[in-house]
């Protein structure tokens, strides 16, 4: 599964390009499944109170993170990946800048192949 939070549309754009079921993170989501979160940057590196939210529920099926940003905000672009990927102990998979390119989703879409859907296969056997 891919959840996401997105502000200005960058992020749900983003996972619009990828394959694989999604879910907007919406308030009491739980979810018992692996998935890759997805995420924007609030303020000057902030995470987004509803992205803290749902990761104090459910970051222990978390595999990895991708955060959109602008590089216009020099060393606070996606710093909220970074802060993510640091507190839970997961792989920060890309940080786009706004709604990224081609190559950005291709990477994104082998991790989620690679880790987070072969995990959902090893956990049905």
């Amino acid at each position: 599964m891919i959840v996401f939070a997105s502000r200005t549309g960058n992020v749900r754009y983003i996972a619009s390009k990828l394959n694989g079921d999604k879910q907007e993170i919406k308030e009491g989501l739980v979810l018992q499944q692996p998935y890759l979160l997805m995420t924007y940057t609030d303020g000057l590196g902030q995470i987004p109170e509803k992205v803290a939210r749902f990761l104090a529920r459910n970051a222990q099926h978390c595999k990895g993170v991708v955060v959109s940003g602008n590089r216009n905000f020099g060393n606070n672009f996606g710093v909220a990946g970074d802060k993510i990927a640091s507190l839970y102990t997961i792989p920060l998979v890309r940080k786009i800048d706004l709604r990224g390119y081609p190559a950005d989703y291709e990477a994104i879409q082998l991790f989620y192949e690679m880790r987070v859907l072969n995990e959902i296969i090893l956990e049905t056997k």
